[in-house]
């Protein structure tokens, strides 16, 4: 939720973008509030989306805009009836670009896992969060090629619209090699 807000201000505010937000985390407590409070000081609309059929009503509803960003709830890749769940929310979804999020701080053969079981939604990239919680940074470099899948953004940081940057090869070399995120 914190990304999708950091996404959202980047691309309203400091990119100019007409952004449309809408949220499907409907399960995390506070979590609309916490997106709505985001949108709220960014300056977009936010809708809330419980069912598949409210998801591409939201979509409809914001077909004007230049961007929609959704969020989805975080799930267990090893809960059947949940990732059948957000499939299902992302069928509804005309030519989604799906970016699967993954913190830095997870052993890369949990990553590989988690990836492995969130293929059947699609996803097309990869977002590493948390790059200031770890001092190793190879899995920003095996991951990628591994799983054949782009890394889009790298976060480091609470703050919004900071603490994210895109994720260039030459930041994830300086990474590697002992630069500082």
């Amino acid at each position: 939720t914190t990304t999708i807000a950091k996404l959202a201000a980047n691309f309203s505010i400091l990119a100019g973008a007409n952004v449309g937000l809408v949220t499907a985390d409907t399960y995390r407590i506070a979590a609309v509030q916490q997106l709505r409070t985001y949108a709220g000081i960014i300056g977009i609309d936010l809708l809330v989306a419980y069912t598949r059929e409210e998801l591409k009503g939201a979509v409809d509803q914001l077909a004007d805009k230049a961007l929609i960003l959704i969020d989805t709830a975080g799930r267990s890749q090893n809960n059947i009836m949940h990732m059948g769940e957000l499939r299902s929310f992302l069928e509804v979804l005309p030519d989604p670009e799906v970016h699967l999020v993954l913190s830095a701080t997870t052993r890369l053969q949990d990553m590989l896992d988690v990836a492995d079981r969130f293929a059947e939604t699609g996803f097309d990239r990869l977002i590493m969060t948390k790059i200031d919680e770890t001092s190793f940074f190879g899995a920003l470099y095996q991951l990628p090629r591994l799983l054949g899948k782009p890394l889009s953004y790298l976060t480091s940081g609470q703050s919004v619209p900071d603490d994210i940057s895109v994720a260039s090869n030459e930041k994830v070399a300086r990474l590697i090699m002992g630069d500082p995120p």
